[in-house]
């Protein structure tokens, strides 16, 4: 897939690509797994600067080979945007590569403000977030009929607080498939609040580097998860999908059903 994805850069990887800042989802891991149009930005950018705890070196392979790579795991938010804005204003395109998908727990808000402020054009791209590399991972669909129709995306409080009204035990109490991402140093109290609403035998998905080459994928029964966290020694990285959409689903969505007419299947 790459070789393919690949070839269809290369056609326009001559073209200069616009001064400007280009925030792009690297997705969960997996380098098969980026946007056409995030490869394409790879390819002809001039700099790009990726947080290299989160993102592997693998997704680099895109890169053009004169391409500069800066690294910006152990550089402060006070680093890094006054450097993206000194590369625009040197006439050169820069990719600020994002684990995953931007629009979640990335800290882009604030790189926005300060682009916006200093007049730097950007833009964002987005990508494949971890739990829906897990859900394929696992073969399930979490909204199914009948069962659970709302995905609820959370963390538990932290060093970053989650505001009072997004306390993990109001939205347990929704019983929906409930991705819980940033929280397995608090996997105890998650737990706790957890049963506060769902059964112990609700199944759990604990999703550990998802798309990287040390994946860990472990379904266990809710009651169980702070044991197998801390036996599998996880502590970041990990994502918790709480869904009942995980157990045997025999429902049937009736957009397919016979007896389901629609603009394009009229009875």
């Amino acid at each position: 897939m790459r070789d393919n994805t690949s070839t269809l850069c290369e056609e326009k990887a001559v073209t200069k690509l616009k001064p400007a800042v280009y925030i792009v989802g690297a997705g969960p891991g997996d380098p098969d797994l980026l946007t056409i149009r995030a490869q394409k930005l790879l390819q002809q950018t001039d700099v790009v600067l990726f947080a290299d705890s989160l993102v592997p070196q693998e997704i680099l392979e895109f890169c053009r080979k004169d391409a500069q790579i800066i690294r910006t795991a152990s550089k402060t938010l006070e680093e890094i945007v006054p450097m993206m804005i000194e590369i625009v204003r040197n006439d050169k395109s820069v990719v600020r590569l994002h684990s995953g998908d931007p629009s979640l727990y990335s800290a882009i808000h604030e790189q926005m403000q300060q682009l916006a402020q200093a007049e730097i054009p950007f833009e964002v791209i987005p990508g494949i977030s971890a739990f829906q590399a897990a859900a394929a991972k696992l073969n399930v669909e979490l909204t199914v009929p009948g069962l659970v129709q709302t995905i609820i995306l959370t963390r538990i409080s932290g060093r970053t607080q989650v505001p009072p009204k997004e306390e993990l035990a109001s939205l347990a109490a929704h019983q929906a498939s409930l991705c819980l991402y940033l929280s397995a140093r608090h996997v105890e109290d998650s737990q706790a609040k957890l049963l506060e609403h769902y059964s112990p035998e609700t199944p759990v998905a604990i999703c550990f580097r998802v798309g990287w080459h040390d994946e860990k994928i472990i379904v266990v029964p809710l009651s169980e998860i702070a044991e197998i966290t801390h036996k599998e020694k996880l502590i970041r990285t990990t994502l918790y999908i709480i869904s009942p959409a995980l157990g045997e689903a025999t429902a049937r969505s009736r957009l397919y059903h016979p007896e389901h007419s629609h603009l394009f299947r009229p009875k």
